[in-house]
C-alpha cells in the first residue's frame, strides 16, 4: 500500500521490490539543474548589467574630459588674448 506524505511524492512500500522511488533521483536532480539554469541565467545577466554599466561610465568620463579640455583652451586662448591687449 503507497501513501502519499504531504509534499505529494508516493513513498516505497513493502510491495516495491527495491524499496526506493526510481523516479525520486531524475526529479531531484532536474530540480536542482533548472535551480542552476536560473542562476546561471541570472548571474550572465547581471554581468551583461555591470559591462553595460562600466561602458557608460567610460563614455561620460571620455566626454567630460573633452568638456573639460575644450574649456581649458578657451580659458588659455582668453588669457593670451588679454596679454595681448595689455601690452
Amino acid at each position: 500500500m503507497n501513501t502519499f506524505p504531504q509534499d505529494g511524492s508516493p513513498i516505497a512500500s513493502s510491495t516495491d521490490p527495491a524499496g526506493v522511488n526510481p523516479h525520486a533521483d531524475t526529479d531531484f536532480d532536474r530540480s536542482t539543474d533548472m535551480n542552476l539554469m536560473h542562476e546561471n541565467l541570472a548571474r550572465v545577466q547581471m554581468a551583461a548589467r555591470l559591462g553595460e554599466a562600466q561602458e557608460r561610465r567610460r563614455g561620460y568620463h571620455l566626454s567630460r574630459a573633452a568638456r573639460l579640455s575644450r574649456k581649458a583652451e578657451q580659458a588659455a586662448q582668453q588669457a593670451r588674448l588679454a596679454l595681448a591687449r595689455a601690452l
